[in-house]
């Protein structure tokens, strides 16, 4: 029972068109009204299903209107957290508002919100999550007309299709929560590209084109029920400003509340009345979680013009290896400025312990030069003119560890083209050093 798919979930369905179907007005009216008591009497006359399920295997069990004895048939424990998908209990069951939790999709969400609103009051309903909320219409409007962070006590949004189109986008772009989550920078997700149309039709079938034009806005789906099924892959995300300065690694850090769990196990707190707005990257596919590791290296040349340079840098854990991770610095490198990156890797390797940079270009006269050094028995010191790399500093995003990698070759820190050079740490440098003066 200590699992968090052991809840109790209230599924409603199709409340939206059996309402339109009925004529039905779904306007909020205040608790004892005659409007709401019409309302009331109305419902009964609907097919819309209320179901119970108590575990992941549960065909659920029908709760019917105004007969509270079917939530005692149907099991009902009012000591387990309760999720609503969209809304429904009944008054006559006492419940504590703060063990309830919306779930919203889309335009449900701004629906959760609109539901937590009319209740109010000094105990508010405990937790809203919105699901990359309904953009059209919404964008831009005041809280009162959409998912706020008044609507709960507290609010976790999720942000995955906000790539506008014609001026609108599918998904609302706004921070809506206390927690706003923009996975891959929230616009568009990966393996969601028209591209992978192929792919889809082999899954879908016909649905395929409709599966693709909706994959990026149904991944906040995936992405909450993820943090459900693989407990232990959990995904972290990081305050920050955008997702230009988040992909250069800038904002990995965890100090002072400044990153969260993304789904379910959000740690729910908060430090200000303004909302957070939170970046991660994922994979395309489930688990979606990557370790975030920020890079940050600093060249030196002799070359006075920036150079467009690549490198491909493998990277050996306590637990794994892994190898060949492209890295280009297409605006050039110029001497004595320091670059900051960002590497995503979809295993854990462990605890960082070796790096090897391999630089895999550079300029064509530089290496023309090279040879004609090796060539040529100059009578002085050859002249160098490729890049210097002393050190690399890494920070682990996930667990918050900072290291800095030396050279291991002390003695030559030049990367010379087409070569392997193996970085090492720092302090296991220092503790040769000290061996060989000793």
């Amino acid at each position: 029972m200590g699992s968090p798919l052991c809840v109790s979930i209230f599924l409603v369905l199709s409340i939206f068109i059996q309402s339109s179907v009925h004529g039905q007005s779904l306007r909020l009216e205040p608790f004892g009204s005659s409007q709401a008591v019409e309302t009331k009497k109305t419902f009964q006359d609907t097919k819309t299903r209320f179901l119970l399920f108590e575990g992941e295997n549960d065909q659920g069990c029908q709760i019917r209107l105004h007969h509270p004895d079917t939530l005692q048939q149907c099991g009902f424990n009012s000591s387990l957290p309760l999720v609503m998908i969209i809304h429904g209990w009944s008054e006559s069951v006492p419940f504590s508002r703060s063990n309830v939790h919306l779930i919203g999709y889309s335009l449900g969400a701004h629906v959760s919100g609109f539901a937590g609103s009319y209740i109010g009051g000094k105990h508010k309903i405990g937790r809203i999550t919105g699901l990359d909320a309904a953009g059209p219409l919404f964008e831009g409007s005041p809280p009162s007309d959409r998912l706020s962070p008044d609507d709960a006590n507290f609010v976790d949004a999720i942000h995955t299709f906000t790539r506008g189109h014609m001026g609108l986008s599918v998904g609302i772009k706004e921070p809506i929560a206390h927690y706003d989550f923009y996975p891959n920078g929230g616009s568009f997700q990966p393996g969601c590209h028209f591209l992978e149309l192929y792919r889809h039709i082999t899954k879908h079938g016909l649905n395929a084109i409709t599966q693709t034009i909706k994959c990026s806005h149904e991944r906040s789906v995936h992405l909450f029920i993820d943090s459900l099924l693989h407990t232990s892959m959990q995904s972290t995300a990081y305050l920050c400003s955008d997702m230009n300065s988040f992909s250069q690694g800038l904002c990995l850090s965890c100090k002072k509340g400044h990153c969260n769990t993304l789904g379910y196990h959000i740690r729910q707190e908060w430090h200000s009345k303004k909302s957070r707005r939170l970046f991660l990257v994922t994979r395309a596919q489930s688990p979606f979680r990557v370790y975030h590791y920020q890079f940050k290296m600093q060249f030196f040349n002799q070359i006075e013009k920036p150079v467009e340079t690549t490198f491909t840098m493998s990277l050996l854990g306590t637990k794994e290896e892994m190898q060949k991770i492209p890295i280009t610095l297409s605006e050039g490198i110029i001497s004595n400025k320091t670059y900051s990156f960002l590497i995503t890797l979809d295993m854990d390797i462990g605890e960082l312990v070796m790096i090897t940079l391999k630089q895999e270009n550079s300029a064509v006269w530089t290496n023309v030069w090279n040879t004609v050094q090796t060539i040529i028995p100059w009578g002085r010191e050859p002249l160098n003119s490729g890049l210097v790399l002393k050190n690399i500093r890494v920070k682990a995003g996930e667990i918050q560890q900072r290291i800095t990698f030396c050279s291991e070759n002390m003695d030559d820190p030049q990367l010379h083209p087409t070569q392997e050079k193996i970085f090492v740490r720092c302090d296991r440098n220092s503790k040769k050093l000290k061996q060989k003066t000793e």
